[in-house]
């Protein structure tokens, strides 16, 4: 039964593959004319890495990898917010992949020459689950990675938030506000913001703007409201210190609801292991005597 399953799922993998190679998927006519009609993109503010051994490694599965289409925007999103290319994502797949199906085979063939061989479906199976495995953890990790790294910046967010707001009290303009704050803090999330501002002064384009376009790259939609917030300020003239404040409140009361969730998580997931050893402690008391009537009947 085992070998059937496994010599059926092969069979099946290979014939998805072989078709999507011959009949690549194509988008569909609407997305073809936007993309007729559509404005030139501004280029991005996010920089990618497109190095790395597993980008060697797996070059020569990027393009059919890509032609599959398994990167849907959400993913994307995340591979700009953690700098990592879109090829860099599907060699590093391709090449996980590939160790996790080899390593069973090369454990068999030790195994084989030591003389304690398993049988074939053992290293099969394994093969098949640590291929699927290694084919999905760049993803998961991805993911974790940019939800880390935007709440990183969100916290950052918050301080630069009050910084413009002291700032604009002291009689800086908006423009000013914006830069001065900026180069006060540190790390990766103020090196962001400074990237945008700096893109801004090359293009000739107002702050506001690429500080929304780096919102809607980043999936934080509190920059895209402090870059709504401060173009009103800068093109109307309105007052934005209360605005600002009233943001700042808001971000660091949701900074304290994540914290306070995480932490409540961690103490469920603690008492998991407690649970499990008192049910093994249950089992270990109560076999011997579900054994001895057992043996009576």
């Amino acid at each position: 039964m085992i070998s059937a399953l496994v010599w059926g799922a092969g069979l099946g993998i290979g014939l998805w593959a072989l078709v999507v190679y011959v009949f690549p998927p194509r988008p569909p006519l609407r997305a073809l004319v936007d993309r007729l009609h559509a404005a030139p993109a501004r280029p991005p503010i996010l920089a990618a890495d497109s190095d790395g051994w597993a980008l060697r490694v797996g070059r020569p599965f990027v393009k059919p990898l890509a032609a599959l289409g398994l990167l849907n925007r959400k993913l994307r999103n995340d591979l700009a917010v953690t700098g990592k290319s879109v090829q860099h994502h599907l060699a590093e797949k391709a090449t996980l992949a590939l160790t996790g199906l080899l390593l069973p085979i090369l454990m068999q063939l030790l195994l084989v020459v030591a003389d304690v061989g398993l049988s074939w479906e053992v290293p099969a199976v394994a093969s098949l689950v640590f291929a699927l495995g290694g084919f999905l953890f760049p993803d998961i990790n991805v993911r974790q990675e940019a939800e880390r790294r935007r709440s990183t910046f969100r916290h950052a967010l918050t301080a630069y938030l009050n910084l413009i707001r002291v700032l604009l009290a002291g009689g800086a303009g908006v423009d000013g506000a914006l830069s001065d704050a900026v180069g006060i803090g540190k790390g990766w999330a103020f090196q962001q913001l400074r990237r945008a501002l700096v893109t801004a002064k090359l293009t000739r384009t107002t702050p506001w703007s690429t500080l929304g376009q780096l919102g809607t790259e980043l999936d934080v939609h509190q920059l895209s409201e402090l870059a709504a917030s401060v173009s009103l300020a800068g093109t109307e003239g309105a007052r934005v210190r209360a605005s600002l404040a009233a943001k700042a409140a808001a971000l660091r009361t949701r900074e304290l609801t994540d914290a306070e969730g995480d932490a409540q998580a961690a103490t469920e997931r603690m008492s998991l292991p407690v649970v499990m050893l008192f049910i093994g402690f249950l089992i270990f008391i109560g076999f011997p005597a579900l054994a001895s009537v057992l043996a009576g009947l």
